[in-house]
This record gives C-alpha cells, structure tokens and sequence, in this order.
C-alpha cells in the first residue's frame, strides 16, 4: 500500500514541478534587503522573511519521493509537515488581517500551490509588519480568543523556522539535499 501511495504521489509531484519551476512571482528566492530602521514591526518583518527564505528553500524541489518520506510512523511525512507549515502561515498572515482563524480546506491543492499559498501568505505578513507602528494591534484570534503578538513569535512563526529545519533534515536523508548555493546566514544564493 505504501508503494501504491509513493507511486501515485511522484507522478502528481512530477507533472506539477515543472509547473513550480516556471513560476516566478513566488517570494524569497532570496529574503529582501534589510530595512534601514529597527522597530517593532521591521524586526518582526525580518522573523517572516527569514523564515519564508528557509521555507522556500526547504520546500524547493521535493519530489514525490520527498514529499511521502518520514523517518518512522510517528512522525508527519516531508508532505504533511508542508501541509502544517501552510496552516502556520494562515495564523501569521490573518494575524496581519486582523482575521480569524479557522480551517482552511487545502485538500485540493496541489504541493506547488501549498508551497506558493504558504510563501506569499509569508510575504504579505512581512509587508504588512514592516510598516507597522504598532504590531501589539496583530492579535492571533481563535473564535472569541484574542492572543497577543508575543505568542506569534514563540508559536506558530518559532513553530514553522522548527519544522523548515526538519523539512532540510528529512530532505537530506531521502537523497535531495538543498542546494548548496544557498548562504542562509546572508539570505543570499550563489551564482
């Protein structure tokens, strides 16, 4: 059955990367420059586009085999990690919307438009806090919950930087490590 599963998953996953390869408007192929001021809003700006630069990273060129690989039963697969990083980027960007969080339905999307859905959800939280006087109004709301920002950086934007590093591990041990070219501590990819 797990065959049938990883079968089925590369010929979706390789009729669809090609697709992802030609598209250019996905964000943080490399994170942007640096604002020339330190507040609130750009030093949360730089968490997002810190982590949306190692999401981009960690998520490029899965194949399917990536996509289904995990290292024991207990764990979620390189996939469903994806599908947890895009769930994580719904709470950062509605946060910036002053919207509330509730299921989003992405059953339909294919890995590519999950990937894409997760990176510009990213961007547009990072733009929105980079202009921000006051990030303290971004509460996270669950229904008639309202949590403050705080728990944004040590929840789901700490909580999705964790889960690239297991995409960049999980990807390494099924044979597709990142590339190389990618300097994370200048956000920058050699040429």
């Amino acid at each position: 059955m797990k065959q049938i599963y990883s079968i089925i998953a590369i010929l979706i996953s390789s009729s669809t990367f090609s697709q992802e390869a030609k598209n250019e408007d996905i964000p943080y192929y490399e994170i942007p420059e640096y604002s020339k001021e330190f507040t609130a809003g750009t030093m949360a700006a730089r968490m997002v586009d810190a982590l949306g630069f190692r999401f981009y990273w960690s998520s490029e060129g899965l194949t399917g085999e990536d996509l289904v690989y995990k290292p024991n039963e207990d764990v979620r697969s390189t996939g469903e990690t994806i599908d947890h990083i895009l769930d994580l980027s719904y709470i950062i960007v509605n946060s910036t919307l002053n919207k509330s969080n509730g299921k989003v339905d992405n059953s339909k999307m294919t890995y590519p438009d999950k990937r894409k859905q997760a990176l510009i959800n990213l961007k547009t939280a990072a733009d929105i806090l980079r202009t921000s006087d006051d990030i303290s109004k971004y509460k996270m709301i669950f229904g008639e919950n309202e949590i403050p920002f705080w728990n944004q950086v040590n929840g789901p934007i700490a909580d999705a930087i964790w889960h690239c590093g297991q995409l960049a591990s999980f990807r390494r041990t099924s044979g597709n490590p990142i590339n190389s070219k990618v300097n994370h501590f200048r956000g920058t990819v050699k040429q």
